[in-house]
């Protein structure tokens, strides 16, 4: 008989805050973007998606707040991850962010002020402003890996992409 000290992750919040356009400017529109896999879905196609107007199917990511144009107090985007209850038959989830581009392209660089946090409960996984990829229209984050015993990794995975939302969706699981 085999145990672990490793308790692993269990449930994760993705945080995300920016501030909002300058007066006159069309207001800018960031994405979190939850992308699942099995152990045998293609690194480009995703079991499921989980983003804006949608969660999982069994309720164990879902977005419960998502923001336009970055407007407001504290929180612009806050997506819920609960890995423990996740189906058995997943295995990598990777978390994304993505900059819509309806008026125009913008990169992470043209936004003021953004960040993005992951966080169990009181500790902080990880944490960017995305200045290494301040050209870039998307990003990853995170992968979270599930090992044979059930247990679930975190990974720090930022990764700058030159993509629209559609794209990067598409991509998003090459890290």
């Amino acid at each position: 008989m085999s145990s672990s000290l490793n308790k692993g992750v269990k449930k994760v919040e993705v945080v995300l805050k920016w501030d909002p356009s300058e007066l006159g400017r069309p207001p800018h529109d960031l994405d979190i973007v939850a992308a699942t896999y099995t152990a045998d879905t293609p690194a480009d196609r995703p079991a499921y998606l989980v983003h804006f107007d949608s969660r999982s199917p069994d309720g164990t990511i879902i977005l419960e707040r998502e923001s336009r144009t970055g407007q407001g107090f504290g929180v612009d985007e806050l997506m819920k991850l609960e890995l423990d209850r996740l189906n058995a038959k997943f295995v990598r989830v990777v978390v994304g962010v993505v900059i819509q581009q309806r008026e125009g392209r913008r990169t992470f660089g043209d936004i003021s002020r953004p960040t993005v946090r992951v966080v169990e409960g009181l500790a902080e996984l990880t944490a960017s402003d995305f200045a290494d990829v301040p050209g870039s229209t998307a990003a990853t984050i995170a992968v979270f890996t599930r090992d044979d015993l059930g247990t679930w990794d975190f990974h720090r995975a930022f990764r700058g992409f030159d993509a629209d939302p559609q794209e990067f969706t598409e991509r998003m699981g090459e890290v």
